[in-house]
């Protein structure tokens, strides 16, 4: 069956909606950032550069590096973002935009984030890079599609639920694994792994008092205090949950890097956290394009 106009959404130049790109500006390496501004201090470690695009908030850049070719995509910050952004990809990679068909030979994309991130540890300080073992979601959105139960780890849930006190007027929180591949790809000396929480907002919803008291104000407490089977929660960002859950539903291997520019158990900022980014790129982009 193919897909009605106004669900699969298309420029007057071919483009998708919201990403403005074409099919063919799709490589088998996904990297995602949330700053528009920080595409460009991707690709300018590319060895040329093919292909450039924005709408709004959505910056787009192809092209190779270590002969490699690599797109390099930037989100806008939340989940809300993210569901545009990975299904409008896999749309260009699986579906046939000319007929609305899906294809019957599916496409799998390798999909690594890159962002900045808050420590809930004191032994993972700022300038240090996460490596996400699974993301922890309290956005709900994974309960808007069918069949998310296979891919969810319910134990974890279960466990954290447990361990919270979960407040039942809330989404009810879910785990999803990252991609086993990918994390063995992008771990070493230089990175801590672990459970990456994911927030709906960056104040309130990451325990941050301004003028309004978050609920619960503990939350970073709760967060870092939670153990299971070795796994604890590492740090908190605004992404990883869903790039995570959406990716395992569509068939993409996924991870998220993520370098720490907030300790929150200890309140320190990073003094030079454009540095540590740029630090992290360049290290992804080895290690994603060694043969």
């Amino acid at each position: 069956m193919s897909k009605a106009a106004s669900e699969l959404i298309l420029n007057n130049d071919g483009s998708i909606y919201h990403c403005n790109i074409r099919p063919e500006h799709v490589a088998d390496l996904i990297l995602t950032v949330g700053d528009p501004d920080r595409v460009k201090e991707v690709s300018k470690y590319f060895d040329k550069i093919e292909f450039k695009t924005q709408k709004r908030e959505i910056v787009t850049h192809v092209g190779t590096f270590n002969g490699k070719r690599i797109t390099v995509i930037s989100t806008g910050m939340g989940t809300d973002n993210i569901d545009i952004v990975l299904n409008e990809l896999d749309a260009l990679a699986n579906i046939d935009l000319a007929t609305g068909q899906i294809k019957s030979d599916l496409r799998q994309l390798q999909i690594v984030r890159l962002g900045t991130s808050g420590s809930l540890h004191a032994d993972i300080p700022v300038d240090s890079f996460v490596t996400s073992s699974h993301g922890l979601g309290f956005d709900g959105l994974m309960y808007f599609y069918e069949d998310t139960e296979r891919i969810l780890v319910d134990e974890l849930s279960q466990a954290f639920i447990e361990h919270s006190n979960w407040d039942k007027r809330k989404p009810l929180p879910y785990f999803v694994e990252g991609s086993k591949s990918l994390l063995e790809t992008l771990s070493s000396d230089r990175t801590n792994s672990g459970i990456t929480a994911t927030a709906t907002g960056f104040y309130g919803p990451q325990g941050r008092y301004l003028r309004l008291q978050p609920n619960p104000e503990d939350i970073n407490e709760v967060l870092s205090g939670f153990k299971f089977n070795g796994l604890r929660i590492t740090n908190f960002e605004m992404e990883t949950s869903a790039i995570y859950g959406l990716s395992k539903m569509l068939g993409h291997e996924a991870l998220s890097l993520n370098c720490i520019v907030a300790n929150r158990a200890v309140g320190e900022f990073s003094k030079d956290s454009y540095a540590t980014i740029d630090k992290m790129i360049q290290y992804a982009l080895e290690k994603l394009t060694q043969s």
